[in-house]
């Protein structure tokens, strides 16, 4: 398959390195003339976008903030256009002109940016959400999901609102909690003090602002609300400290503990899922991934039910 990817940061870069290590005929494009040349190393890449138009697939690998100014540069592309961003109803917003967009976000990624932190295997067996809605061609949806399994990526079917209220509950309050905690600790005994947990839990703060500050004024609505449930919880264990009931603070303590040791899930045996709309947005809601479309059916896998005495 010939596929264009426009911008080669992080996620670009490494789907345009394991796209063409998988076999497929790609062409990059990159604003930034040092990106494509460190680029032009591994595939062919193109200073005019006008060169992406000769494809049958276009990934849209850019933030928030310009997508609409990346679609522009796709007007009268008859291709398959597909993105990257970690908001998708405002994805489907900036592509509605374009007559074929299947909104997509890898859940991979790292605080380091640009091509230099490009790797072909940043998408093996991690998750990537394509949206399917009423108006979604099926078969589009399914060429990208093959697409996507071909580089070993775990296919999850659902619809960008409950993409979006999903990721500000695992992903964009996280960048929220991250900041606060490192300004909270903003006083040098804290600083040095610092070790692991405070290493773990602000990760993420490290990423560049614009992306993540994009990020939250894009899901704003369900961003808010993954905030009041935030602080709901932060209630609970401050009334539990303040009443000094140490029972119900374990407890508390206790119940996420047993959330957390059963996060990754094991994944169950493979099963046939059938190639319709319903069939694959109830398979992604009951947590199933697709790892292969094969021609009259997808096979895919749910978090594995563990039995109970």
């Amino acid at each position: 398959m010939r596929v264009a990817v426009t911008g080669l940061g992080l996620i670009g870069g490494s789907a345009a390195l394991a796209l063409a290590g998988a076999g497929h005929d790609v062409v990059g494009h990159d604003p930034d003339a040092a990106t494509r040349e460190a680029a032009a190393a591994h595939f062919p890449v193109a200073a005019d976008p006008a060169a992406l138009l000769d494809t049958d697939v276009a990934v849209v690998a850019a933030p928030y903030r310009h997508l609409g100014a990346a679609a522009a540069t796709l007007g009268g592309y008859r291709g398959l256009v597909t993105d990257v961003a970690s908001v998708k109803t405002a994805a489907a917003r900036a592509f509605a002109a374009l007559p074929r967009f299947v909104g997509g976000h890898p859940m991979a990624g790292k605080e380091t940016a640009g091509f230099a932190s490009a790797e072909p295997g940043l998408f093996q067996g991690r998750v990537w959400v394509l949206c399917l809605e009423a108006d979604t061609g099926l078969e589009d949806w399914l060429l990208l999901a093959r697409l996507w399994t071909s580089i070993g990526a775990r296919v999850v079917p659902a619809t960008a609102d409950d993409h979006d209220r999903a990721a500000a509950r695992i992903s964009h309050l996280e960048h929220l909690v991250a900041a606060a905690l490192v300004l909270v600790a903003d006083d040098p005994l804290s600083r040095s003090l610092a070790a692991g947990s405070y290493r773990d839990g602000t990760r993420v703060a490290a990423s560049p602002t614009a992306l993540f500050a994009g990020m939250a004024e894009g899901n704003g609505p369900a961003l808010l609300a993954s905030l009041d449930d935030l602080g709901e919880e932060l209630g609970t264990a401050h009334a539990h400290l303040s009443n000094g009931d140490d029972r119900a603070l374990a407890d508390w303590f206790d119940h996420a503990r047993a959330k957390r040791a059963a996060w990754p899930p094991a994944p169950g045996e493979p099963e046939r899922v059938e190639l319709t709309r319903e069939a694959l947005l109830g398979f992604g809601a009951a947590g199933g991934w697709i790892e292969a479309v094969e021609t009259e059916v997808a096979i895919g896998r749910r978090p594995r039910v563990k039995s109970t005495p």
